[in-house]
């Protein structure tokens, strides 16, 4: 109905058209003649009118349904929704030893706030210009901890709260401080989390302790260069690859070399930079939940 007003519009503009058609091309007709044609001509306008109305929703329909089924593609392929988190309580600690490790705790809890047994224990580490409080301030230990999961993070040594160490020079001195790190807190398998600067950290780790991982989310990381395609190859840990569209640097290096994982899939953050965490949490968080709902 919201149309007619339309309709009638058109309606007015045809039969002033039609008048001024027998205006000119009857002019020498009488006036019975010509007071005829214009009945005629007021016939035809509304018979238009009427055939427009009829027409107008089928025409309507018809350019509506290839929008529809795009709306009805992209519900289909949608994930669950994320479910919103709750006020969880954020502990911190500080683990004893060479170097001592500070972190930041959040234990799963269901939606009446109480806390049950993790359905998986979730290292996160950090890039260079972040620390642990980073994934407290995003909402990652939140969102993680309201799904059901044991959420851990730490400052690696030199950053946040976390003194530096002279002894961590080799691969196998960081290997040893994420086991201690781990083994400390009672994680026997994790998924670890690592973006950019902390893959020094996690890499070594992915090639001599992945026995160790459920699962492996490498955000960009550094260090993916060192390692042979075998030495991938023989890696059964579950991978997510993360990394920003933008990142055409360590992203796309990192990304390239990550593929020769066996069990490994991919989440690319289309508009996002290097840290494509921070550009796009929304995405990063679903993508996250996706990836642990499978393991």
């Amino acid at each position: 109905m919201r149309h007619l007003p339309i309709l009638f519009h058109c309606s007015f503009c045809l039969l002033r058209c039609g008048i001024i058609f027998c205006h000119y091309i009857f002019p020498a007709l009488d006036a019975m003649n010509f007071l005829r044609n214009r009945l005629v001509v007021l016939g035809l306008v509304l018979l238009a009118t009427l055939l427009l109305y009829l027409l107008l929703p089928a025409i309507r329909q018809g350019s509506m349904e290839p929008s529809l089924e795009a709306q009805k593609m992209g519900l289909t392929a949608t994930s669950p929704p994320l479910i919103p988190s709750m006020n969880v309580s954020i502990r911190t600690g500080q683990l004893p030893g060479d170097p001592p490790l500070f972190f930041r705790e959040a234990l799963p809890v269901d939606a009446a706030g109480r806390q049950f047994l993790p359905r998986l224990q979730i290292v996160l580490l950090h890039g260079q210009a972040f620390t642990s409080r980073t994934w407290e301030e995003l909402g990652t230990m939140s969102i993680l901890a309201t799904h059901g999961y044991q959420v851990l993070a730490v400052d690696l040594p030199g950053y946040g709260k976390s003194p530096d160490s002279e002894s961590l020079k080799t691969d196998q001195s960081r290997v040893d401080l994420l086991s201690r790190f781990m083994e400390s807190l009672g994680v026997r398998f994790a998924v670890l989390v690592s973006p950019s600067m902390s893959g020094h950290y996690s890499i070594p780790f992915l090639m001599k302790n992945n026995a160790k991982l459920q699962a492996f989310i490498p955000v960009a990381p550094v260090g993916t260069r060192g390692y042979t395609p075998q030495q991938y190859q023989n890696i059964q840990t579950p991978t997510l690859i993360v990394f920003g569209a933008l990142d055409t640097n360590l992203g796309a290096q990192s990304h390239k070399n990550l593929l020769q994982l066996p069990h490994s899939s991919v989440l690319k953050l289309e508009g996002a930079r290097h840290a494509c965490y921070m550009d796009k949490p929304k995405e990063f968080h679903q993508g996250l939940i996706d990836f642990l709902r499978n393991i």
